[in-house]
């Protein structure tokens, strides 16, 4: 990702460190972008008789991802950066490997959709960490309320996945 120009703010946290956490920000926020496109993949194409259930909890997933789109990147403008959301930033950056479903079975996209958000998890996760350490709470809190949500939507669409058939 590259570091896109810095402005001028009265935020007390110095230079060097709001550096740092517009350009962590700015990559999970590719993440985040490339985890919302993969929800409304789902969404859209999701087969199979569990079709009305999958299809709006992809969507209610896909509604709080975009809530944490808009967290990130306000949180990166915040702190004197620039927003990094277009497609190509995303493409260059995203952590997340490419949505796996290639058929429209439900249980297909339960997998390939909890693989992204398990690893999107990971990497949130790890962003609450080096944000707490490098004395951000701010940014760590939006990072932990990410976390949190996260979690509650793995679980959701794991739970198609435990349920004896």
């Amino acid at each position: 990702m590259s570091q896109s120009k810095t402005y001028s703010t009265k935020n007390d946290l110095s230079a060097d460190l709001r550096g740092k956490m517009i350009h962590l920000l700015n990559a999970r926020l590719a993440d985040s972008i490339d985890l919302q496109t993969q929800c409304k993949q789902a969404h859209w194409n999701v087969k199979g008789p569990d079709f009305i259930a999958l299809h709006e909890l992809f969507d209610k997933i896909n509604e709080d991802v975009e809530e944490y789109v808009d967290l990130l990147a306000e949180r990166a403008v915040q702190l004197g950066g620039t927003a990094e959301g277009t497609i190509q930033a995303v493409i260059k950056s995203t952590s997340l490997k490419e949505y796996g479903a290639k058929d429209g079975s439900g249980h297909e996209h339960v997998q390939a959709l909890s693989i992204a958000l398990a690893a999107y998890g990971k990497l949130v996760r790890e962003a609450i960490d080096s944000t707490d350490k490098a004395g951000d709470k701010d940014t760590a809190d939006i990072f932990t309320e990410i976390s949190r949500g996260t979690d509650k939507w793995l679980w959701f669409v794991e739970a198609h996945q435990q349920a004896e058939r």
